[in-house]
């Protein structure tokens, strides 16, 4: 039986798949708490689920990508069971997964979105930085930056670990916190290959919607 939030039909708003048509399976519970986290209305309750109406209800959508976001996916024991079903369906998977929970877990064809958690989350004690060696091509790397000294500490996690040769790496700012254009500019001052990620659901639709 899982916790889930909702089941939707969207754009991406993030990731390299950003604006792509996408069904999104949100679970409900996370056992972190970021400062500036977007869906704290998923971080508890959600409506208890089985494995078969979550599928029912997935498949009455176009079966091309699905997504299991949160909260955190990883938080519920029966995911990585619930992604193997779901790639029977012949969809791109992803799964959005803090960087604390093992990745490992997840079946073979998932593609696994680490979202590495920088100081001003006040959760970078949380990161598995085990995840980073278990990284394979296709995954994605996020690092959701407050301000310059998150930038930084992602800049060095990406060079320490060599982690645009193994996938994308991608750099958010924190809305309405960090400046994109600020970002923009710390970006091509590294002079490196990074990719800059802004929600492009909120630039659509209002930013509290909570469908997206």
């Amino acid at each position: 039986m899982f916790r889930v939030n909702r089941i939707f039909r969207s754009l991406q708003g993030e990731s390299t798949y950003a604006g792509l048509p996408c069904t999104f399976v949100r679970l409900a519970g996370c056992d972190l708490n970021c400062k500036w986290c977007d869906t704290r209305y998923a971080r508890s309750g959600g409506v208890p689920m089985t494995m078969d109406r979550i599928l029912e209800q997935v498949a009455a959508f176009p079966a091309d990508m699905i997504e299991i976001t949160g909260g955190e996916p990883l938080c519920q024991d029966e995911t990585p069971e619930l992604c193997r079903h779901l790639l029977g369906f012949g969809a791109t998977v992803l799964v959005e997964t803090n960087n604390h929970h093992n990745i490992d877990l997840l079946p073979e064809g998932v593609i696994r979105i680490v979202d590495v958690k920088c100081p001003g989350s006040g959760e970078q004690e949380s990161n598995d930085w085990d995840n980073l060696a278990r990284l394979q091509a296709g995954d994605q790397v996020k690092f959701v930056v407050a301000d310059e000294y998150d930038f930084n500490f992602g800049l060095d996690v990406v060079r320490r670990h060599r982690l645009l040769d193994k996938c994308a790496v991608l750099f958010a700012p924190v809305y309405g916190l960090c400046d994109p254009a600020s970002l923009a500019g710390w970006i091509l001052e590294s002079r490196m290959p990074l990719r800059l990620q802004l929600q492009l659901h909120k630039l659509i639709w209002s930013a509290d919607r909570e469908d997206v």
